[in-house]
């Protein structure tokens, strides 16, 4: 399984052709404590950089954006009854939905966890 971040913060774990896709420990340590995630319909196609769903904190409300092109074959409905959970383990149980990959070369244009700690230590 190989990782892959945006300058956005969102963050994809790529299996073969699917992406399980959800904001980084940096974006949900920034949001603070999040109170709301927007439900995604499974069986939409989507396209990179369009909006995915929007989250909702205490201190404000963002969208997140989709890292690639595809459809969505799940969603978490846990981000939705405990939006809590993703300021527990955005990058494990607070997932938000897997994507199946439409055009793989999209992933070239992510970043590697190294490059995304660098932007965020400017």
């Amino acid at each position: 399984m190989k990782v892959y971040y945006t300058k956005t913060d969102e963050y994809l774990k790529v299996d073969n052709d699917i992406a399980k896709v959800g904001i980084t420990e940096y974006a949900q340590e920034h949001l603070g404590d999040i109170v709301f995630v927007d439900k995604i319909a499974v069986g939409k196609k989507i396209k990179k950089e369009a909006v995915l769903t929007s989250i909702e904190s205490v201190k404000a409300a963002t969208d997140v954006f989709a890292p690639v092109s595809g459809e969505i074959i799940e969603f978490n409905v846990a981000v939705t009854t405990t939006p809590g959970v993703i300021n527990q383990s955005a990058e494990n149980d607070g997932w938000i939905a897997k994507i199946k990959i439409s055009d793989p070369s999209e992933l070239n244009t992510l970043m590697d966890e190294i490059a995304y700690s660098k932007i965020h230590q400017e």
